[in-house]
């Protein structure tokens, strides 16, 4: 949970109660963003990010020139090949990582020289959340509130609620999460981030290796996130009717550059007019990036440098960057 251990937050207090009793059978229509004035929720300009992975190899452009901006009440979809950058820019727009070059703010704020207003606002969920694995999700939530200066009884009324929407009941919520399913610990890391009513929401592949079941009910709710809660929602993903079903717009990135960016109806009739294929998102990634979402990156040698660039990620940020909350086991 981005920046849980760095501060504490006491000025978001729980009283935007999410009415989220109702399960969306369907895919709704897609609400046009609400953006309250000219301050976007999110500005990236020319944000490039280097890896340096040894003495005799050249750095790795993770990032490459990206520029993007969302306005406040979109759902904003990233897609791309393993490989691509989607989780870097993830993490720099997260502060988990320094800019190398450019600029990003969150609702004006510049993560730079704003870092902790910045992480006041938003909130991270990762494809790999971490725990403290012998705990319970109650004592996991609870714990989580308390640094950010929640109070305990509030705090763990809300996360019921956020869970029992996303299919946990009471009577497993006193179970260690290490005797939980992938599928069960990633609903816990979303309501583990939405405790903190972040104002933007940074989800990195939040079903990634989820059961069918457990992908609808996160799907569905991130719908209900969209239609009753004022929240920006960042979302990486290699689902691409998941895409296309939650996604205002869409970004491919491929190399660390934004290849193609716009809605997904638009970037369907832009390769079915100029290219003749498909209308299907499909047909777009492969337009317009050249490979499959399942493949990786390069060749043998990328491969290497990506992992070498994973371990200088680790050491730039003092640990696993992958979440703060770390299992101490």
């Amino acid at each position: 949970m981005t920046g849980v251990l760095e501060q504490t937050k006491t000025d978001q207090p729980l009283r935007d109660r999410m009415q989220l009793d109702r399960v969306a059978e369907a895919p709704r229509p897609r609400q046009r963003p609400i953006d309250g004035g000219t301050v976007p929720a999110l500005l990236v300009e020319h944000v490039t990010k280097r890896f340096v992975v040894g003495r005799k190899r050249r750095p790795v452009v993770a990032v490459n020139d990206v520029t993007m901006r969302i306005p406040r009440g979109e759902i904003y979809g990233i897609l791309g090949a393993n490989g691509s950058g989607k989780s870097t820019l993830i993490r720099l727009v997260s502060t988990l990582l320094t800019l190398d070059d450019g600029r990003v703010e969150v609702f004006g704020h510049d993560i730079e020289r704003d870092e902790m207003a910045v992480k006041r606002l938003i909130n991270r969920v990762s494809v790999d959340a971490a725990f403290f694995k012998k705990l319970s999700p109650d004592e996991n939530l609870v714990y989580a509130a308390r640094l950010y200066g929640l109070d305990a009884s509030e705090a763990r009324m809300e996360a019921r609620r956020i869970l029992a929407r996303l299919g946990i009941g009471e009577k497993r919520l006193g179970r260690p999460l290490e005797q939980m399913s992938r599928g069960m610990q990633q609903k816990v890391a979303i309501a583990r981030a939405l405790l903190t009513s972040p104002t933007l929401l940074l989800l990195d592949e939040p079903t990634t290796g989820l059961d069918p079941r457990s992908k609808l009910d996160v799907q569905s709710f991130i719908e209900d996130l969209r239609d009753t809660h004022d929240a920006t929602i960042v979302l990486t993903t290699h689902d691409l009717d998941e895409a296309e079903r939650l996604c205002d717009r869409i970004a491919l990135i491929n190399d660390g550059r934004i290849v193609a960016e716009d809605t997904p109806d638009g970037l369907k009739a832009r390769v079915a007019e100029e290219y003749g294929l498909a209308p299907t998102l499909e047909s777009v990634f492969m337009t317009f990036t050249g490979r499959s979402l399942d493949d990786d990156i390069g060749d043998d040698d990328r491969d290497n440098d990506e992992k070498d660039s994973d371990d200088c990620v680790k050491t730039e940020t003092g640990g696993d960057i992958r979440d703060d909350l770390s299992d101490p086991a």
